[in-house]
């Protein structure tokens, strides 16, 4: 404000005296010649002057607009769902995300992502604040980055690309949420870039999973998602090793091949089960191809753990999931979607199956490309005879 002020003031002490020096040169041509010399040498300065003043505050807008177009970003989506099934009815904010990015230089930035899910965090509250991104970017070459700090894992088709108007269905497919498991993030160090025109590269090694082998629900004990660590003081005893490439050659196709190894998910905590290690290796692989107005999406996903986690939970020692899922984008607004799952948390047990299967059907309505509204209904079954059927209800959007 005072800046705007040193501006705009001697911007109208200089129009006072243009105006007394315009009334001064109407006055009887008795004044002297003297006078009239110092009149225009005056109107000169005074012209002079204006022109410095327009230069300074162009510049200085210019400046702020760089400053906070350029440097310093903020962005952020969030979702709320309704769901009207067998096991209930459920109105739930399910997430509030604020993006927070700042660019040091040319090549180095700061990229980071703070959840609100649930709407309400604290003891005794279903919702949790979590810190899912806040890594440091370094751009060393052209087309290759490196990145420290926290980080989304480059596994899968929504791990990394998750705001709700990019993906059809209210809520995440099953598949990636329970197998691979989205949204899954890590703390290390990684590298990506462009290997060559159409083909790229993700490595990374970060912190890994630990799995709860004291948990006393078998499930639990074997269960992926739950060895999730968040980066929140993680057992880092056994970090793990991630790896991925993408073809993007084709016009319309994305085919990615993800593999993932750790040496030990129980993080050298054996547990009340002897174990000498749990080592662990993640295959992923996932395809999109779009023609016109229609695409395919299929996702295939496979864990294999050493057999001694059968010791914790018959048939974890191999978890796989797929799905396929077929849309239609009848106009700017319009899609209407149809997708098939299948997983198996306990695929190696040939004797005893329980694989869980869904079909979900639906349709996305865009009220902007980055406000969108949804529909669908799911029919879930599994080989134990349970069903959990019904329809959700969404709203999403992203800036």
């Amino acid at each position: 404000m005072v800046f705007v002020l040193r501006l705009v003031l001697p911007e109208f002490v200089c129009l006072f005296l243009l105006a007394f020096t315009v009334s001064c040169m109407a006055a009887p041509a008795s004044a002297g010649q003297e006078e009239l010399e110092e009149l225009k040498e005056l109107r000169k300065i005074v012209s002079a002057q204006q022109k410095q003043i327009e230069a300074l505050a162009d510049a200085w807008e210019a400046g702020v607009a760089g400053e906070s177009d350029n440097r310093t970003r903020l962005g952020g989506y969030g979702e709320m769902h309704y769901g009207d099934l067998d096991s209930g009815r459920e109105m739930d904010f399910h997430r509030f995300v604020l993006f927070v990015s700042h660019k040091f230089s040319e090549t180095v930035s700061f990229h980071s992502e703070l959840e609100l899910e649930h709407s309400v965090a604290g003891e005794g509250q279903p919702g949790e604040i979590e810190l899912e991104q806040a890594y440091v970017q370094w751009d060393f070459t052209e087309g290759h980055h490196l990145k420290t700090g926290l980080f989304l894992v480059p596994a899968g088709l929504i791990n990394e690309t998750h705001e709700p108007e990019t993906f059809y269905g209210v809520e995440r497919n099953p598949v990636e949420k329970n197998i691979i498991p989205s949204t899954w993030w890590e703390g290390g160090v990684a590298l990506n870039g462009e290997i060559t025109a159409g083909w790229s590269y993700d490595l990374a090694v970060h912190s890994g999973l630990h799995l709860d082998t004291d948990n006393v629900s078998a499930s639990k004990r074997t269960s992926i998602r739950s060895g999730r660590q968040k980066v929140g003081e993680a057992n880092a005893d056994s970090l793990a090793w991630t790896g991925r490439i993408r073809y993007t050659g084709v016009p319309g196709l994305l085919w990615g091949l993800s593999a993932q190894y750790q040496e030990d998910l129980s993080q050298d905590e054996a547990g009340g089960i002897a174990l000498d290690r749990l080592d662990a290796r993640l295959l992923e692989t996932h395809l999109v191809w779009q023609s016109g107005s229609f695409s395919l999406s299929a996702l295939y996903a496979n864990w294999k753990l050493d057999k001694s986690a059968d010791l914790l939970n018959p048939g974890a020692k191999k978890q796989t999931g797929w799905y396929v899922e077929p849309s239609w984008r009848i106009n700017a607004q319009w899609g209407v979607f149809a997708r098939y799952s299948s997983y198996d948390l306990t695929a190696g047990d040939s004797l005893t199956s329980n694989q869980q299967q869904q079909t979900d059907v639906g349709v996305n309505y865009w009220l902007h490309e980055r406000v969108v509204f949804k529909l669908d209904f799911q029919r879930q079954s599994n080989d134990q005879g349970s069903e959990v059927d019904g329809f959700n209800l969404g709203v999403g959007y992203s800036f």
